[in-house]
């Protein structure tokens, strides 16, 4: 029978003052300390920073409360972490409590009785000599040796890979049990923000693993040297439910990404656990599974899951070649079962526009309801884990993929009402028709402005003769390095071979008009339009915005602001539908940033961009960018681009993604509001 939770402690007058006393040693600690990035183009607004957060981790020793320093932010702790054990009997009137398999265990060091453990980047905290009320918190980062990692050196204008020894063992995860509470957004957006800064990171190193060749699995590559770097999110505890930072529909392209935001800390095994050696009742529990069709017995139908335990069957193959025991991860869902622990779910699907050829979709918690056993269609016999998803929860990811891959074939279906007109260009993109979509009033704005697919700049700007350096490469194949356009650019190219962009700069140089290459040169990426289905739907809460019904890649080109632009010398008397040039924060930086793999990283400055102050007048004419909603946590950002003429005073507005965005998801761009 389920215990209920014991009554928290009576503080006493002496630990109240104890408390106060490391709360002002805690908010002096250097963890607090933040340093802003340097602008490096002046003439631009400086980037906002990353929006304080007030999540942070507590933890309860002997009735004193200490502040992680993993996530040095605001000292109002709002978002907690509780023991599993607490946390899944407050949870709801039908739910049991934990037993002592999911408490959080103490730390073995002992100061006075009460000292905090904890490790971030190769920091350890150690014992001062000193005391101070029987409480000094002493932090001392160590840097991993360079002969027990690959090493990755940044020169010569690109990264480059330097191999050295083999990479040391390293600690094994946490086996302590947290529960993960956001009670605001600005904790939620901080949250969000660190998980994607680290993803950032890893596709960075991805990128340059890849461009090396020495790697088979650049992916497992650019992880174990964020591992070694310390810069795995949520190692040193083991969340339970929901993860911060990480949101249900968020979508993967490897495993091992899946990793690195502590969504699933298992490259290859399917259940996610504690084993029972590591925990402190010596009860398994799980936290995670991946449904990948791995089992041929498995059920999918949604809300419900039926999934086949671990264990039975060789590598890569779907029958099962022995019997299942009722160990390891088997036994930890039988015991979130019992204490009705949930479980993240993660489905990996098979995707054709995927690097790895699937993608991983998160699609919220599940409670495990029965489990039982039977003999398979291979004769063999294997654990049944009947799974439901947790109610309440936003629609799955992976049902979206399907909701939009169905939109695509035959929308009418799908949404019999709400198209007022099946594309606003008219035929003007090529490639692809932008529908726009209203099934919540009768407004039709969108149809009263005329179309643009791309700027129209006075006749001065496109002058070839006044142009700066407007001459272009004679290569007559796909360019090189060495050609005229890749010096203009710095000595490389902004692309990879599929058209991503590997890092934000002031400016880029792609062939233009002049330039002898052909269509499908990799330098010739934003010039070729929208490739991506776009659609202008209306919202309750934001009026028009835009969403894709396609799986945007973080990197990609998406669309580009459209309309007349103004000299730098006119001055409109309305100015209630102008797009100014220099409005947008420099949030290209953020792309391709690998600062906390280098801390002397800087964003580059080549090519230089001057200040820009041209307007674009969208009163008449626009283009499906300029219903993008705004946010202060936008999924795209806008650099600048030179094509088809060189005046560096008036480039280009091309918005790419800063993150993988899901389908049927909006997009959003900060404003500079």
């Amino acid at each position: 029978m389920a215990q209920p939770p014991s009554p928290p402690p009576v503080k006493k007058q002496e630990d109240v003052k104890a408390e106060e006393e490391e709360e002002a040693l805690l908010s002096s600690h250097p963890a607090y300390s933040s340093s802003t990035y340097p602008n490096p183009n002046p003439s631009l607004k400086t980037p906002s920073s990353s929006p304080t957060t007030s999540c942070v981790y507590q933890r309860r020793v002997r009735r004193r409360t200490f502040r992680h320093p993993r996530f040095p932010f605001s000292k109002n702790a709002r978002c907690f972490l509780k023991p599993a054990a607490a946390a899944a009997a407050s949870s709801s009137s039908g739910g049991s409590a934990v037993s002592s398999g999911g408490r959080v265990k103490k730390s073995t060091a002992d100061l006075d009785g009460v000292i905090l453990a904890a490790e971030r980047r190769g920091a350890r905290v150690k014992k001062s000599t000193a005391d101070l009320d029987g409480v000094i918190l002493a932090a001392e980062r160590r840097a991993p040796p360079s002969s027990a990692m690959t090493r990755v050196v940044e020169g010569g204008g690109e990264l480059t890979v330097r191999l050295l020894a083999a990479a040391k063992k390293r600690p094994p995860r946490s086996a302590e049990m947290v529960r993960a509470t956001c009670k605001s957004s600005e904790d939620r957006l901080g949250c969000h923000l660190l998980a994607r800064r680290a993803r950032i990171t890893f596709q960075t190193l991805l990128a340059l693993f890849l461009r090396s060749g020495k790697f088979r699995r650049p992916d497992l590559k650019a992880a174990e040297l964020m591992c070694d770097l310390g810069l795995w999110l949520h190692r040193d505890r083991r969340i339970v439910g929901p993860l911060p930072g990480s949101l249900i529909g968020d979508i993967f392209f490897y495993r091992s990404e899946l990793q690195v935001v502590g969504l699933h800390g298992l490259c290859q095994g399917g259940i996610d656990f504690i084993p029972a050696s590591r925990s402190s009742s010596g009860e398994p529990i799980a936290t995670s599974i991946v449904v990948s069709g791995g089992y041929e017995d498995d059920e999918d139908h949604g809300d419900q899951l039926i999934y086949t335990g671990q264990g039975g069957k060789a590598r890569n193959r779907p029958h099962l070649s022995a019997d299942q025991q009722l160990t390891a991860g088997n036994l930890a869902l039988q015991y979130n079962e019992q204490y009705g622990i949930e479980i993240r779910v993660i489905r990996g699907l098979t995707y054709e526009g995927s690097p790895s050829g699937k993608v991983y979709v998160y699609d919220g918690l599940y409670t495990v309801h029965e489990h039982w056993r039977e003999t398979t269609k291979s004769g063999f016999t294997a654990y049944k884990f009947c799974l439901r998803r947790v109610e309440g929860q936003k629609p799955m990811g992976s049902s979206m993929l399907k909701l939009a891959e169905a939109l695509k074939a035959c929308p009418l279906l799908k949404q019999p009402k709400g198209y007022l007109c099946w594309d606003i260009s008219r035929g003007e993109e090529k490639v692809t028709t932008i529908p726009l979509f209203n099934d919540i009033d009768d407004c039709c704005e969108p149809l009263s402005f005329g179309y643009l697919v791309k700027p129209h700049y006075p006749i001065h700007v496109l002058d070839r003769d006044n142009a700066i350096g407007s001459w272009g490469c004679r290569c007559t194949s796909i360019c090189s390095s060495n050609c005229h356009c890749a010096k203009k650019n710095g000595g490389q190219f902004a692309y990879d071979a599929n058209g991503v962009l590997l890092k934000g700069k002031p400016l880029i140089y792609e062939c233009g008009l002049w330039c002898r290459c052909p269509q499908s040169c990799p330098n010739r990426v934003s010039q070729r339009g929208i490739r991506h289905r776009l659609e202008v739907f209306r919202s309750r809460e934001m009026g028009w915005g835009v969403r894709s019904l396609d799986l945007i890649r973080a990197g990609s080109f998406v669309c580009e602001f459209s309309g007349v632009v103004l000299p730098n010398e006119v001055i409109p008397l309305d100015g209630s539908c102008l797009l100014r040039s220099n409005q947008f924060p420099a949030r290209w930086w953020e792309w391709g940033d690998v600062s906390d793999v280098f801390p002397d990283h800087r964003p580059p400055d080549f090519p230089p961009l001057p200040r820009l102050s041209f307007m674009m007048d969208l009163s008449r004419s626009r283009n499906v960018a300029c219903y993008i909603s705004h946010s202060f946590c936008p999924n795209l950002f806008v650099q600048f681009v030179l094509y088809d003429h060189h005046n560096e005073l008036y480039p280009h507005l091309m918005l790419f993604a800063m993150e993988n965005i899901p389908p049927l998801t909006e997009l959003s761009i900060d404003h500079g509001i």
